[in-house]
This record gives C-alpha cells, sequence and structure tokens, in this order.
C-alpha cells in the first residue's frame, strides 16, 4: 500500500514474483481533489466506489477519473 497523505494520493498495489514472472500492477488508486474524491483505478470485484457508497459517501462526491470527462456527464457521479 502507498499512502501520501500529504498529496492525499492512495494506492493499492500487487508487486512480486509468480515463477520466474515480475508480477507488478495497481490495484486501487484514489485521490483526494477538492474536496471530491477521484477514483482513477478500480481493479477489485467488489469496487471500491461501491464500498465508498455503502460507507455514506453520496456519488456527487466521487468522480470516476478512469472514464473520460465527456462520459462522466451520462453518470451519477461528479463530474470532476
Amino acid at each position: 500500500m502507498l499512502f501520501d497523505a500529504e498529496r492525499h494520493h492512495y494506492q493499492v498495489l500487487n508487486i512480486g514474483w509468480k515463477e520466474q514472472r515480475r508480477i507488478y500492477g495497481v490495484i486501487i488508486h484514489v485521490e483526494i481533489k477538492d474536496k471530491k474524491i477521484w477514483i482513477q483505478r478500480d481493479g477489485t470485484e467488489i469496487g471500491i466506489t461501491n464500498e465508498l457508497i455503502a460507507a455514506g459517501i453520496p456519488k456527487k462526491n466521487i468522480v470516476l477519473g478512469f472514464l473520460a470527462p465527456y462520459k462522466r456527464e451520462f453518470t451519477d457521479f461528479a463530474v470532476g
């Protein structure tokens, strides 16, 4: 896990080896910008976005940063 509380960047990484092959990948990348939670990457089965909503975070405070900006307006989430 990587947490940069000063710049409000949070990541969960998969790092290691599987047999002779190197594994490195970002599973979750979340930022807090302009009082909104930006989901930049969500590689989980459950979905970090669903977890945030279940925790009481309103959709208007969540930006799906992995979507192109023009597509965000067609969701129930913040556009940015």
